[in-house]
């Protein structure tokens, strides 16, 4: 565990190199370790993502208020109560059916919770987000709530054996989020743009990326 350590924390350096001041780094955490969720919070890391509630309860409750906790899977309804309760920013509202159910959740908790909106930049039919040419109707849904605040977009796009094929779908949704900052919507600022992971996050950033997802480049290859 100690060469894990060792290794997440240089790991750490050598995306920090590439990474520009202004852009969170954020850790995919998914399947990972407490001992490697550790690891890379000593490191500097303090943004930590989760795809899954059930996975994320355990660290969340053993690290707590040492990190930011962000959602960055599919959220069911069926689990908004616990998201809202535990994590710090959902990034992947795509409804206003699970904006309600995290708002009436969030208002029971009297927490103000910053969301992005998720964002099918790919258009694909099996994956989740709001269809980048319906996102106004979302947003100005979004805008009415008092406990959830937009904060920003978030895409996965399709995933590529060459990077630079992501490009396309980040310039996209980097358009949504211009269009939308222009708006001045009440309860809406177009902050954080959260967009690429270990194999795209320097395209990401090269298109507006402000927070980048990253699990293999810094914890290794999974042992699934």
């Amino acid at each position: 565990m100690i060469e894990s350590s060792l290794r997440i924390v240089e790991a750490v350096k050598a995306i920090r190199k590439t990474i520009p001041a202004g852009v969170t780094l954020l850790a995919a955490a998914k399947t990972r370790t407490l001992p490697e969720v550790e690891a890379v919070i000593e490191a500097g890391v303090t943004h930590i993502g989760y795809n899954y509630i059930q996975e994320s309860l355990p660290i969340i409750r053993a690290i707590g208020s040492r990190a930011t906790w962000h959602m960055i899977g599919h959220l069911q309804r069926n689990k908004a109560k616990v998201a809202a309760e535990f994590f710090d920013i959902i990034e992947t509202v795509d409804s206003w059916a699970l904006a309600q159910a995290l708002e009436r959740h969030a208002a029971s908790l009297q927490k103000k919770l910053p969301i992005l909106v998720e964002i099918n930049s790919g258009r694909e039919p099996n994956k989740d987000g709001v269809l980048p040419e319906e996102v106004d109707e979302l947003i100005a849904q979004l805008s009415t709530l008092t406990y959830l605040q937009v904060q920003g977009l978030m895409t996965m796009g399709p995933r590529f054996g060459n990077p630079e094929d992501s490009r396309p779908f980040f310039v996209a949704t980097r358009q949504v989020f211009d269009r939308l900052a222009k708006q001045s919507l009440p309860n809406v600022e177009m902050r954080y743009l959260s967009m690429g992971m270990s194999n795209s996050y320097l395209i990401a950033i090269q298109e507006g990326a402000n927070i980048v997802r990253i699990g293999t480049k810094l914890f290794g290859e999974r042992s699934e």
